[in-house]
């Protein structure tokens, strides 16, 4: 079974028996919390996690790293050694158990702020039974979505300090410690507390959820914003709003109104007033920090207050210098920039509402040389990136705008980005593409459809995020999905989600074979074919002999199965037979001889004198390294460092040099073809 195979069937397994479900979380990094709590118990002692240490490996790698200042004087202590009566949660989780610290992370307390708002969410991140009292050991445990699957992410309890005061986030009781710990396990499924710096509240949301997550420039709003909001806060929907920032001077700054620029917020509540004998659309937002609040129109003590009837203002649960504010929704739109919204999967809540969203998950790579083809722009590779499948049959039973249609949210999402950046790797340019098409049924889609039609929808842009996510209305069909980076050739591994509002049909494009998939094209003539067959023939006969002059077989594998199917797509045959023919060309040139066989006399005359050392060293050493690099580089690597002309004799290639000169009329006309489209 090929690696590609075997992963689909794998994934097929995990999905029957509910693996990586959040009943049946995997436990992160195979540690079992009930394993090692009992183990502790029984040993009489308290829970030291080897996989995050409390050292500075665990802090960071640069503000944070070992010889910054800002980790000066810190120590690692547990809560028992901070208070006297610590507790892990008091009458409940609250909003105002989150306050920030001295690190950058209020994207990741806003969305732990929402969480709050509702026990059965908050129940599915924060298990119950936890406690510094009975059986307690020192450890603790949290879920977390990652990338498709639930995990269940062990800590111990030693966390940061500097004067016995908690360095990060902590709570305004002072002895409550369970949002703390939860920032722990955070940091540690992405490496460190300094991989938490800088963000959006969408990667909190997604993350304690598993829901997809949108985002709404609030300079150019949609219609009708405001009953949408107040319908996602109905349906479960965790809401985050933040101001931009044009440099990095005006991160944290002030507005004169106390509002928090570059900040992230959460949206608690949208409801309606009677005030001045109209209705006003308020909205009610909280600051992480709890300090800071708006000072304008419906804020706290605001004289706007006095024209609403006190049983109104009752239910709205005003109260002053909480950290949370009234604002109006007009005053919402000028003053902020970005809306965030994250709907939840149907096993999220219990309630019917919640659960009208179906959603399919897809999980895939691009694989240089092979899958990664970049974006509609590069048409020599394009249709080489993956394609999902998505059948869409019912129309929306109460249309938003009036209009019949499917509605559907997708949201492509690389992975481990956070993880990387202690290595200095940046995030990949994605986007997606979708394609409607008809009558295909497991094929992968070649150019003949890709690149003669136009995409019926695409992302609205290319963007460096963890992810790009985009809401649809197309009418019933079949759908192909095409996500992609900007360029080709980057390598990466992402998740694509789909969530509709009615049931659709899903799939991933299935590959007739490796060496075809891009040869599926109507109405070929069957001379063409033939011609096809024939170089195709030719090119085996061509690596067969490679093999015989000194390229390995397992060389050859090696480097043809990063798509798993141990075979080269016809992309990657392409770019190596172009290199053929390059260096063919130049190896004719430099002997004069034309295109017929060489004698003896004249390879001995064109290799370089003194240089049989040399080139054995470079053979031996292209031979038997284990190059980073993809099978045309190193075949082109290999042609670079020497065949001799006698071994060209003895793989018959310069005897077919007639039909060379056919396939690269062949490779121009297809190349005038491609750009023509």
């Amino acid at each position: 079974m090929s690696s590609v195979a075997g992963q689909l069937a794998r994934q097929e397994a995990r999905r029957r028996d509910g693996t990586g479900s959040n009943s049946n979380a995997v436990p992160f990094q195979q540690q079992d919390f009930q394993q090692l709590r009992s183990a502790c118990l029984r040993d009489g002692v308290l829970f030291c996690d080897p996989a995050f240490p409390a050292d500075w490996s665990s802090l960071g790698y640069n503000q944070l790293g070992r010889y910054s200042s800002k980790t000066t004087g810190l120590e690692w202590k547990r809560p028992t050694e901070l208070c006297s009566n610590p507790q892990f949660i008091i009458g409940g989780a609250k909003r105002t158990d989150i306050c920030q610290g001295a690190l950058g992370d209020c994207w990741l307390l806003a969305a732990i702020a929402s969480l709050t708002l509702d026990p059965q969410i908050l129940a599915r991140v924060v298990p119950s039974g936890q406690g510094f009292q009975q059986d307690y050991a020192g450890i603790f445990h949290f879920q977390l979505w990652q990338y498709g699957d639930w995990v269940d992410v062990v800590v111990d309890d030693r966390l940061p300090t500097r004067d016995g005061k908690l360095l990060f986030v902590h709570s305004a009781e002072g002895s409550e410690f369970w949002s703390a710990l939860l920032e722990k396990a955070y940091a540690k499924v992405n490496s460190s507390y300094e991989a938490l710096s800088g963000g959006s509240t969408l990667e909190g949301f997604e993350d304690f959820t598993g829901g997809i997550a949108e985002t709404y420039d609030l300079k150019d709003p949609p219609p009708h914003l405001f009953p949408l909001m107040r319908k996602a806060l109905r349906l479960g929907s965790l809401l985050g709003c933040s101001i931009d920032i044009s440099s990095s001077y005006e991160t944290e700054a002030i507005t004169g109104q106390k509002l928090v620029k570059g900040h992230a917020y959460s949206i608690t509540a949208a409801q309606e007033v009677h005030a001045y004998g109209s209705a006003v659309q308020l909205l009610r937002i909280r600051n992480p920090w709890g300090q800071v609040e708006w000072t304008g129109a419906w804020s706290d003590g605001s004289r706007e207050w006095d024209a609403v009837r006190p049983e109104e203002k009752s239910k709205l649960e005003h109260s002053a210098d909480d950290g949370e504010f009234w604002m109006s929704f007009s005053d919402f739109l000028r003053q902020f920039s970005r809306l965030e919204m994250c709907n939840l999967t149907p096993d999220t809540l219990s309630s019917d509402e919640v659960g009208r969203w179906s959603y399919s998950q897809f999980e895939g790579a691009w694989r240089v040389g092979s899958t990664a083809g970049g974006c509609r722009n590069y048409p020599a590779t394009f249709c080489s990136n993956p394609q999902f499948v998505i059948r869409l049959q019912d129309v929306d039973d109460e249309p938003h705008d009036g209009e019949d249609g499917c509605t559907l949210l997708v949201g492509l999402m690389q992975k481990d980005g956070r993880r990387e950046r202690r290595f200095g790797r940046d995030l990949n340019t994605i986007g997606f593409a979708i394609y409607q098409y008809r009558g295909r049924r497991n094929v992968h889609l070649g150019p003949d459809v890709l690149l003669r039609s136009a995409a019926v929808a695409r992302s609205r842009t290319f963007i460096n995020l963890r992810e790009v996510c985009d809401r649809f209305k197309l009418p019933p069909g079949e759908y192909v999905i095409i996500p992609s980076t900007f360029e080709p050739h980057r390598k990466g591994s992402f998740v694509l989600r789909v969530f509709t509002e009615k049931q659709a049909d899903s799939s991933k494009k299935r590959f007739i074979s490796a060496c075809h998939r891009f040869l599926i094209v109507d109405n070929v003539p069957d001379r063409v074919l033939a011609e096809l067959q024939a170089n195709g023939r030719l090119a085996v006969s061509m690596l067969t002999a490679w093999s015989r002059a000194g390229l390995s077989a397992d060389w050859t594998l090696t480097g043809a199965q990063r798509d798993g199917s141990d075979k080269l797509g016809l992309v990657e045959f392409h770019a190596l037979w172009t290199k053929i023919q390059k260096y063919l060309v130049r190896l004719l040139h430099i002997t004069g001889t034309g295109r017929g066989g060489l004698t003896l006399r004249e390879n001995q005359t064109c290799k370089p004198a003194g240089t049989g050392r040399r080139w054995e060293a470079l053979h031996h050493s292209v031979r038997n390294q284990k190059l980073n690099t993809d099978f045309p580089e190193r075949a082109e690597l290999r042609l670079k460092t020497g065949f001799t002309l006698t071994q060209l004799q003895e793989m018959e290639i310069l005897q077919n040099m007639d039909r060379i000169d056919r396939i690269e009329e062949r490779h121009r006309a297809a190349n005038v073809f491609l750009k023509n489209c």
